[in-house]
């Protein structure tokens, strides 16, 4: 009889902490490597914050708190949803988890029974099937196509729903391709979900504020708020306030489905970091101008990555809307050999060997549900990126 839980077996590793840990060991080992894996800021957490978490640790906040959150990070939170969103929810319609994966964890464990259906669109961030998967339900797949720019229509959506679709999970914009829906793409699908009151939306807000151009980020109670009582809007603070180490996600949604979720949290990590949560609500209440300020340097990044991965030999790259990442397609770069004699079968052979023969560490699309792709993350320096696209440029050239 195996030790291990058989449940263990139906997840993997993350692929895109795998990328990381494989490129900060080859760093460590001496060789020359450029990451590209990380979904994290290179900014420094702004001092504000930082102070206000001083300021806690020398006021003694360093007790248990409640399980899901501190009463005065809740009302901040209500305060956001009303201010940015236009949705409004009582502090009991809250709670907030050890970062937003917790928050999405807590919902599935709190309401997948085994044979749930939870329809996620790919590509999709890493981390959603295998949640699903441990919280005994059946991830299922709705392909987002390039040509569309990554995003599902409106008859995709109504094909895959049935009888024991529990949850829709909705990100935009969307790790890992960028692509961000607007509110009229987004009214198609809520039309969709509007006819099926047995779906729940679970929606991905993490990159709300990380947004380029004229687009205008929209949640999906926001645009039809009909959703409202089956939706729980899920944020966190780790992307626009580059606050990923400090681990405070939260979302809104049903008091019942709230309630549940503390229950889980209260078995497993109990209540996050009071320090944290301290620091968060300095996040939501104080100074908001860092983030246009940030999004100019994103902006400015993501032209240059995408004009540069476009120049490449077999490289496809569409411009996203948001967050921090691109997701081009090597498709012209399928049944080529690399100098070392690698024949590129796939976009994971191409990242193992982009890595091997020029330092660079991309995470492979199949790991996101759909190839021949990678995915960039272009949160890191300017000069780091204009190298990691040249030794791309060049590993491409050399193919053949």
């Amino acid at each position: 009889m195996s030790f291990l839980s058989a449940t263990l077996a139906r997840v993997k590793p993350s692929p895109t902490i795998a990328v990381s840990t494989k490129a900060r060991e080859l760093k460590a080992a001496g060789k020359d490597v450029i990451g590209l894996g990380a979904g994290e800021p290179d900014f420094d957490t702004p001092q504000n914050i930082k102070d206000a978490a001083k300021a806690a640790i020398d006021r003694g906040e360093t007790k248990y708190t409640a399980v899901d959150g501190l009463p005065e990070l809740k009302k901040a939170i209500c305060a956001k949803f009303k201010r940015d969103n236009g949705l409004d929810y009582e502090p009991s319609q809250v709670s907030v988890g050890a970062g937003g994966k917790q928050i999405l964890y807590n919902a599935l464990m709190a309401t997948l029974n085994p044979g749930d259906e939870v329809i996620i669109p790919a590509p999709y961030w890493v981390s959603y099937p295998d949640m699903v998967l441990l919280a005994g339900g059946e991830p299922v797949f709705v392909e987002g196509r390039m040509e569309d720019g990554f995003r599902i229509t409106p008859e995709a959506l109504e094909a895959a729903i049935t009888p024991k679709t529990k949850w829709f999970i909705f990100n935009s914009p969307s790790n890992p391709t960028g692509a961000g829906y607007t509110r009229a793409q987004l009214k198609a699908l809520t039309d969709v979900l509007m006819m099926h009151p047995h779906v729940h939306i679970m929606s991905d807000d993490m990159y709300e504020k990380l947004t380029y151009g004229d687009f205008e980020f929209c949640t999906p109670a926001e645009v039809e708020p009909g959703l409202y009582d089956r939706t729980l809007t899920c944020n966190g603070v780790s992307k626009a306030y580059a606050m990923t180490g400090w681990r405070i996600g939260y979302a809104a949604g049903p008091a019942p489905l709230i309630k549940a979720m503390g229950k889980i949290q209260s078995q497993s990590t109990s209540n996050p970091s009071s320090i944290a949560q301290w620091a968060a609500l300095e996040a939501l209440n104080g100074p908001q101008d860092f983030i246009a300020e940030n999004n100019a340097v994103f902006q400015r990044r993501r032209d240059m990555v995408v004009e540069m991965l476009n120049q490449a030999e077999g490289i496809d790259c569409p411009v996203p809307e948001g967050a921090f990442y691109v997701y081009p397609s090597i498709a012209g770069c399928i049944g080529k050999t690399t100098p070392a004699g690698v024949k590129i079968e796939n976009d994971e052979v191409f990242a193992t060997a982009l890595l091997e023969e020029k330092g660079v560490a991309v995470v492979f699309g199949a790991a996101f549900g759909l190839s021949p792709n990678f995915r960039v993350s272009y949160a890191t320096s300017d000069e780091a990126l204009k190298e990691a696209c040249t030794r791309i440029q060049d590993f491409c050239a050399s193919l053949s």
